[in-house]
């Protein structure tokens, strides 16, 4: 039976921490997704500056950080693109793939007030939902007019990619922030310090 839910979960995942599973969990559930695509980016069209962590390193801390969650697949295709990422590019892949599902794309809260900014915003509006988890003690999250959104009720968590980095290159703790498994790559790694 062809799939009709399915979820897309982009972002830079540099490192992917906790939160990040907590919300792929969130997403299967309570959206009942027959799948969950966790899709890294090349490049960010917002940050084109930052230069992520290695490919490589970044599919490794995906694939333990999800191993053992149901559901998800990891999914390689904007990496095997040149250039900075773009959700249009990627949704209209998923819209051939599965014409019939309806499509869910998840982003961290933070990136809801620059949803009229993505590369065609009005296409994407009209072909999906965008699904986030509010942070802690941040204000309701109010999605732009034109956009279907919805906020999950997964458990708050104020973790952030740039924070990790940061604690990192500062000799801090951030194995309580990160799945054991990423933890572990990272201090092996030491990509961050």
């Amino acid at each position: 039976m062809a799939p009709r839910h399915i979820g897309l979960f982009g972002g830079s995942f540099d490192p992917v921490h906790s939160a990040h599973v907590m919300m792929a969990r969130a997403a299967l559930n309570e959206l009942q997704l027959d799948r969950l695509f966790i899709i890294p980016a090349t490049r960010s069209p917002f940050k084109p500056e930052q230069q992520p962590a290695p490919d490589e390193v970044r599919l490794a801390m995906l694939k333990a950080a999800f191993e053992e969650e149901s559901g998800c697949e990891i999914e390689r295709l904007e990496l095997e693109r040149e250039g900075a990422s773009y959700a249009i590019d990627t949704v209209r892949v998923f819209v051939e793939r599965f014409p019939e599902a309806e499509l869910f794309y998840l982003i961290g809260a933070d990136h809801v007030p620059t949803l009229t900014q993505w590369r065609e915003a009005d296409a994407l509006a009209k072909i999906l939902t965008f699904v986030v988890v509010p942070r802690p003690g941040r204000p309701e999250v109010e999605f732009p007019e034109s956009f279907a959104g919805r906020c999950l009720e997964g458990e708050l968590m104020d973790i952030s990619s740039s924070d990790i980095r940061a604690r990192m290159r500062e000799g801090k703790s951030v194995g309580h922030l990160l799945p054991p498994a990423v933890a572990a790559i990272l201090s092996k790694k030491q990509i961050y310090q």
